[in-house]
């Protein structure tokens, strides 16, 4: 067995540890737990904090407990939230719960003495009646001390309702519930679930007279001040129908350095002497962006595939390198798409394609009002080999377009180096 804690800490992870865990850990194989609130049909990388803690957990030699919140997700937990959230249906709740316990085997591995576990907390509370919930969860827990709560006290100017109010005591029961019958002893999760955490380690101190311990991770912050996980648009996810594997990967290769050198202990399975020399070549030769390729590759390829990142990687090099068209061909529509996300695009009819004359006449009609000022200035860029194609550069500004189309659907056209147009030929 590895030292749990001591592997926690020297990634930078720990943030708060309750007296005698780490004993306990080092004592024996233990069974401890991370809760997933499946608010939404996929996790995003804010979650690879928890779940990268319960990998290392079960590579220390320790068995861990996924639970995915089906019962939890219908109230909401108001830890770190301003306003109450909008509660889900059953029917979509069940889908969300699926989807999540999907992602989560790919991490962890379910064989074994140490064999993960996967349970839903819906399946021990759908039958709780609520007068018997009040009568042997309620009593062992007074308002005084629920009311101590962080995130009590940050919403009572604002409004709490009765439901998010009581979040901490069905939290505390799933761990009451995990202790009693899978003999879990610990609970893990972000800085900000400690008030609930150790409402668990209370309700079972109370009922059972038990030893039970907290453990909780930083909050990952970036070093410019933004927030982690999020983009332009939106939340980087692990499902690759919302987040592509490509756009993905790019997020952790464009990280800062600052920010490479603390996420690549975080996220990744790398050792300590690892990171130690990645570290050292990155800061002699940064502009390779040592740490961010691994970084990118490690994670990449775990969340997805090595054929996902290896086609990521294939796509940049293609894309924003001195590819062919031969080259630019082999990348697939939902990639293509990705990258070029957010650049301007136009549409053309394939009759006016085979219409236009020239090059000119076809840049012009296609993408003139956003890249050339005049049909002229298009034909000036053409002639001074400033201007491509589908990666091929054009030379003669009154040759005939006869360009294959990228997945039969698209022309790619570049001015300069910079400027990309997708051009979507209908």
């Amino acid at each position: 067995m590895k030292n749990f804690v001591e592997e926690l800490r020297w990634r930078g992870m720990i943030h708060d540890i309750m007296p005698g865990t780490e004993e306990q850990l080092n004592k024996e194989v233990t069974a401890g737990y991370i809760g997933f609130d499946p608010t939404a049909d996929s996790l995003h990388i804010g979650h690879l904090v928890q779940i990268m803690t319960l990998v290392q957990f079960q590579r220390c030699g320790h068995k861990p407990f996924a639970l995915v919140g089906g019962a939890t997700g219908m109230v909401g937990d108001p830890s770190g939230k301003s306003a109450e959230r909008n509660l889900l249906s059953e029917d979509v709740l069940r889908h969300n719960v699926a989807c999540v316990k999907a992602q989560l085997e790919k991490f962890l591995d379910f064989s074994g003495a140490t064999g993960a576990e996967m349970v839903n907390n819906y399946d021990w509370f759908k039958e709780f009646r609520f007068l018997d919930f009040i009568r042997d969860v309620g009593k062992h827990i007074t308002v005084n001390y629920m009311m101590s709560k962080d995130s009590v006290q940050k919403r009572l100017e604002t409004g709490l309702s009765f439901t998010e109010f009581t979040y901490q005591l069905v939290q505390g029961y799933d761990f009451y519930w995990l202790y009693t019958n899978k003999n879990c002893k610990l609970q893990i999760g972000g800085s900000d679930q400690w008030g609930n955490i150790v409402t668990g380690t209370e309700l079972i101190r109370r009922k059972s007279d038990g030893d039970a311990y907290a453990l909780t991770t930083k909050l990952i912050t970036k070093a410019d001040g933004t927030k982690f996980g999020k983009t332009e648009g939106g939340n980087v996810w692990l499902d690759p129908k919302k987040t592509s594997p490509y756009k993905f990967y790019q997020y952790w290769l464009n990280v800062s350095d600052e920010d490479a050198a603390n996420f690549i202990r975080i996220f990744t399975l790398k050792s300590k002497e690892e990171i130690e020399n990645l570290t050292a070549e990155h800061t002699a030769a940064p502009h390779l962006r040592k740490l961010q390729q691994a970084l990118a590759e490690d994670i990449t390829v775990r969340v997805h595939s090595q054929a996902d990142y290896e086609q990521a990687v294939r796509a940049s090099s293609i894309l924003f390198g001195n590819s062919t068209t031969e080259e630019l061909a082999t990348i697939d529509e939902e990639t293509l798409l990705a990258v070029f996300e957010g650049v301007p695009q136009t549409t053309i009819t394939r009759q006016a394609l085979a219409d236009a004359a020239t090059v000119t006449d076809l840049l012009s009609v296609t993408i003139g009002n956003i890249a050339f000022p005049s049909k002229g200035e298009a034909r000036k860029m053409i002639q001074a080999g400033g201007v491509s194609i589908n990666k091929a550069r054009l030379a003669d500004p009154n040759e005939k377009p006869a360009f294959e189309l990228l997945q039969n659907k698209y022309l790619l056209a570049q001015k300069g180096r910079r400027n990309y147009y997708l051009i979507v030929v209908e």
